[in-house]
């Protein structure tokens, strides 16, 4: 089962557009997880015929709202996913959210999609793969080029890949 991750896309569609059709096209996901920054491009991805997972990012309103989950735990082939804008507890959290240090911390999952640098990054942190895809904005401040996330179960590889030269920059197995 492959999942593409998607994070901070902060209203830039096409090029949310161009990660999607690359991963549902040419890596065959079967579900695209989109983390937030901004919660309303999601919405882009509601034409593929595929599952979306979606959480809002911190500034968002739907940060606020209760009905809307702002971290989920997800089970994909048997692997606990933690889907989470930040990497730790924010400011605007809602007093039910759950915290992000103490879900890894504890090893309650054995992956962390995690988003808001905009800094791509895959690391172990004591058995817990963290996964953050960057951003897809057209420039950054932070000087990282457009990027996105692909993580495959089946062959436990996940991926971070530069948006328009569609190579992988940085691969790590778990």
């Amino acid at each position: 089962m492959r999942i593409g991750i998607l994070s901070d896309t902060h209203g830039n569609l096409e090029n949310l557009e161009k990660a999607a059709r690359y991963l549902l096209e040419k890596e065959k996901v079967k579900v695209l997880v989109h983390l937030g920054d901004d919660y309303e491009d999601a919405k882009v991805l509601e034409k593929y015929p595929i599952r979306v997972i979606k959480v809002p990012g911190v500034f968002s309103s739907y940060y606020q709202d209760p009905a809307i989950p702002n971290r989920l735990i997800k089970t994909f082939k048997g692997k606990k996913v933690l889907i989470s804008h930040t990497e730790t507890s924010h400011k605007n959290d809602l007093p039910k959210d759950l915290r992000p240090e103490e879900v890894i911390g504890k090893k309650e999952v054995d992956l962390a999609f995690v988003g808001h640098t905009h800094i791509p990054k895959i690391e172990d942190r004591e058995g817990v793969l963290i996964l953050n895809p960057g951003h897809l904005q057209k420039e950054d401040k932070k000087d990282y080029l457009p990027s996105f996330g692909l993580v495959n179960f089946d062959e436990k590889i996940a991926r971070v890949i530069n948006l328009e030269k569609r190579v992988t920059i940085i691969r790590k197995t778990f």
